[in-house]
């Protein structure tokens, strides 16, 4: 029974970490359902003990929620300080959204605004992402899930270099791992070339479906760019509508 315990424990702290985290989305109701898997977990333990043979394995514990799964993630990032870019924050940007989000859009990292409030895209290239989501996807923001490739912003706003990206990299593959999204949409060089591993610029790939880890990824022009070059805003509605078109086929199934 001992084994028992210990893992239960380990599923009533995972679903603490669960409640915290959705406390620090703002969601202060969630929907309270008996989950299947773990009627059947509690059946195949009395049976088991029964028999005097009670061995409970990974496989067969209840599947936690996305949400779970990130804020493990952030747990180990903590208060990070594996590359220089920790010198010069004020705080981690570590993403936000919906955790089951069908698409996440993933961009380059913090600039000052993001930096001052912790929160992905809230400068001006924010509400023009936003714009994007709510005025053209037709969904709300906290429908999708908004990270960065770094979590620190780079002084100045400049491009991260490779050695923070590569600090950092480890952190955005798990929040990816966790949420198993349908749909990435990558915005912008540093974005594309981190997540496909290729050299070739934004401009070639742009408009094209990839890849990433068997999950569809749409490489697109980052906000930045369009605040400097808005005649661009065209290219980037064309990629979006296709991100739209494999949205609604994942819904139907």
């Amino acid at each position: 029974m001992e084994e028992l315990q210990r893992k239960f424990l380990n599923i009533v702290t995972q679903v603490r970490m669960h409640l915290e985290y959705q406390r620090a989305l703002g969601i202060t109701a969630i929907e309270m359902r008996t989950i299947e898997p773990l009627r059947s977990l509690k059946r195949a333990a009395s049976d088991q003990e029964a028999a005097g043979q009670v061995r409970v394995g990974l496989s067969e514990a209840p599947v936690l929620p996305q949400s779970a799964g990130l804020t493990a993630v952030r747990e180990e990032l903590g208060n990070c300080i594996r590359c220089k870019l920790h010198k010069s924050r004020k705080n981690i940007v570590f993403g936000e959204g919906d955790p089951g989000a069908v698409a996440v859009f993933v961009g380059e990292g913090p600039g000052y605004e993001e930096d001052q409030q912790g929160r992905p895209f809230v400068g001006s290239a924010g509400q023009l992402l936003t714009d994007i989501i709510v005025k053209g996807m037709k969904l709300k923001r906290e429908e999708v899930y908004i990270c960065n490739i770094v979590k620190c912003r780079p002084p100045d706003n400049r491009n991260p270099e490779p050695d923070e990206i590569e600090a950092c990299e480890p952190f955005l593959h798990k929040q990816l791992q966790a949420m198993n999204p349908k749909v990435i949409v990558a915005l912008g060089n540093v974005a594309v070339k981190t997540l496909l591993k290729t050299s070739e610029g934004i401009t070639a790939l742009r408009g094209t479906w990839k890849k990433y880890q068997n999950i569809p990824l749409m490489p697109t022009f980052h906000p930045a760019y369009l605040l400097r070059n808005p005649k661009d805003k065209a290219l980037v509605w064309k990629d979006i509508q296709q991100v739209m078109t494999e949205m609604a086929k994942v819904r139907k199934g």
